[in-house]
């Protein structure tokens, strides 16, 4: 066992502790409409017309997560929240792992700032779709990494990778993101310091260019064909998620979790300025570039501590080592050392393992759950079988899919389909209670209403006798038409 060092034991540790932060309970609420697509799939083919909602019943739709939410429902069927949990701290280990990989540095430096990386990702960690881009967009980084400062070119394999992509999410680009900031940054460096080190020639430059060509035609190759390159167009031109939706607002710097991104941010400027070495141009549109998308909106904050993690190494071990200021592992280390490691390594475990378990017990699992999605109200709903359509908070739209299947959503996660138009009157209006929000309600036929107990149409509502309460608690209130009324569409 002399082989198991000082060095190796913390690489273990590290990664054993990442995939025990990243073990939680999956309480998103996209992560049901989700699973409900995955389930529809795997029993009647691919979806190309919504078949979730009352307002965009049988509108084209891009099932840009198709292939990610067959996993998921396959997963899910067959292990539930453990599964599920399992798929996410998998990914987000896995991830973390080609981060590590990136990293310049002995282990400890590299732990230490994979430790930082990991807490500034993990607010974005769910099981969702969107943790497999997490992953490929790390393995995407570390293909380019390898290519510029390695000598090591498997630039091919990323058209292949796109393939997937494009199969699982529509985060691809993501990858793209990467690859332009590649290009622009070694174009840069040639035109202003063309004798630095670990430089990509204009050649390799045009092969770059090349490959991001390839790429894109690879990422057609999907069931719904070229259609699949409009997705993020889409979703992010639509201004109603930069307004009102959590994860597509700036950070919030009052918050905890927003803690280890600043950390990264500013540790990163500040070990720039403390080595002797030039700040690569690709290092600064890699790090700008992904700050600013961060701080545009919080849910790219994965996508900074992916891209800097390792740009943040590569500085500071140049620092240290300018000072002097380096430990040097030892290869070997006694019978002696490498038992008390082991039991280290042991311990670890057992404590990741305890964690795990709680995370899994019952009672926690019911307790999350009810924390921060509608569940006993939702019973209830599902126990009147009421006539007529039904108005959801957006927040809870995908966990009605899934739980209340037999009550077509008002509006659920997938921005895309809905458009900016409809998200920012017809919902938003009527959610927040401004004037015409009776006749929206009316106009889509809804009898039914399960809303934010605090929010301001659960206050309306409230002094508004044509509505009754069948049932309130602190997170959700189910309102139902005293005199239900006959939708449009029905009356048709």
């Amino acid at each position: 066992m002399r082989w198991l060092t000082v060095e190796r034991t913390v690489i273990i540790v590290l990664f054993v502790l990442i995939f025990a932060l990243a073990f939680r309970v999956p309480v998103d609420t996209d992560t049901w409409w989700h699973l409900r697509s995955g389930d529809t799939i795997l029993q009647h083919g691919f979806i190309y017309n919504d078949p979730f909602s009352s307002t965009m019943q049988g509108s084209p739709w891009i099932d840009h997560s198709w292939g990610a939410q067959v996993l998921l429902a396959t997963i899910w069927n067959a292990g539930s929240y453990a599964g599920l949990a399992m798929f996410m701290a998998g990914l987000a280990t896995a991830g973390m792992a080609f981060v590590y990989l990136m990293c310049a540095g002995n282990a400890y430096l590299r732990a230490f700032a994979v430790v930082l990386g990991a807490a500034t990702a993990a607010v974005f960690w769910s099981p969702r779709p969107q943790m497999i881009s997490f992953f490929l967009s790390a393995v995407i980084l570390f293909i380019l990494v390898r290519y510029k400062r390695g000598g090591r070119d498997y630039l091919w394999f990323i058209p292949l990778i796109m393939i997937l992509w494009g199969n699982l999410h529509a985060g691809f680009s993501i990858g793209f993101i990467f690859i332009a900031a590649l290009i622009a940054g070694e174009a840069l460096g040639n035109v202003f310091a063309p004798n630095r080190e670990q430089a990509v020639s204009w050649r390799g430059i045009r092969k770059l260019i090349f490959v991001g060509v390839v790429s894109v035609g690879a990422l057609c190759i999907n069931p719904y064909g070229l259609q699949m390159l409009t997705v993020p167009f889409q979703t992010v031109n639509i201004g109603a998620l930069q307004n009102f939706i959590q994860e597509w607002n700036s950070p919030n710097f009052h918050e905890r979790q927003t803690l280890p991104f600043l950390a990264l941010l500013f540790l990163t400027f500040g070990v720039v300025g403390a080595s002797r070495n030039k700040l690569d141009w690709t290092d600064f549109i890699l790090y700008s570039g992904t700050g600013y998308l961060a701080l545009n909106a919080g849910r790219n904050i994965a996508v900074f501590a992916v891209a800097v993690t390792p740009i943040f190494t590569v500085y500071l071990n140049s620092a240290l080592t300018e000072r002097g200021w380096v430990l040097r592992p030892s290869r070997r280390v006694s019978s002696i050392g490498a038992l008390v490691n082991a039991s280290i390594i042991f311990g670890v475990c057992i404590g990741a393992g305890v964690k795990i378990a709680a995370v899994l017990s019952p009672p926690l699992v019911t307790q999350a759950l009810a924390e921060t999605l509608p569940v006993e109200a939702v019973q209830a709903l599902n126990e009147r079988a009421a006539a007529g359509n039904l108005f959801n908070s957006y927040n809870w739209g995908g966990y009605l899919t899934y739980f209340a299947p037999e009550y077509p959503v008002f509006v659920d996660g997938r921005t895309d389909l809905y458009g900016d138009t409809f998200l920012s009157n017809d919902y938003l209006d009527t959610a927040l209670a401004r004037e015409g929000w009776q006749a929206t309600l009316e106009r889509y036929g809804v009898n039914t209403v399960l809303i934010e107990t605090n929010g301001s149409l659960a206050r309306a509502l409230h002094e508004d006798s044509a509505w009754q309460v069948a049932y309130e608690d602190d997170l959700a209130t189910l309102f139902v038409r005293q005199t239900p009324i006959v939708s449009e569409a029905e009356n048709g």
